[in-house]
């Protein structure tokens, strides 16, 4: 993993690969999206709650989350479509879960796994 870019994986930069145009989110909706990454200092936007994931990729999300063993806040995006389609433009990341850490985009599931396997996500979150 580049440390320059942390989302340079599998020697293929994501901006490269993405085919989604960034769309600039503004006002009210980008102050609660913002207000919600800066509650906690790890925040997992996911389908579903910590109790009661709603798909496989979330589950996997928490199960790591909850194995690192530090709090973590989570964001229910199935219940509130705003904050779901304008957290993909803010991030200009197309998938859920998405996790991040001090207010910054760690990525989804895939990264998340790969970073945990690594120990790179237990030393960022510690």
């Amino acid at each position: 993993m580049s440390e320059e870019n942390p989302f340079k994986i599998l020697n293929k930069d994501i901006a490269e690969v993405r085919e989604i145009d960034p769309i600039k989110v503004e006002g009210e909706l980008k102050e609660r999206i913002e207000t919600i990454i800066s509650s906690a200092p790890v925040v997992l936007f996911m389908k579903g709650n910590a109790d009661f994931p709603q798909c496989g990729f979330s589950a996997n999300t928490i199960a790591m989350l909850k194995h690192i063993g530090k709090p973590f806040n989570t964001f229910d995006i199935l219940q509130d479509q705003d904050i779901r389609q304008g957290l993909k433009e803010y991030s200009n990341w197309p998938t859920f879960p998405q996790l991040y850490v001090n207010s910054k985009l760690i990525g989804g599931n895939d990264i998340i796994t790969e970073m945990f396997e690594d120990g790179d996500l237990q030393e960022i979150i510690k």
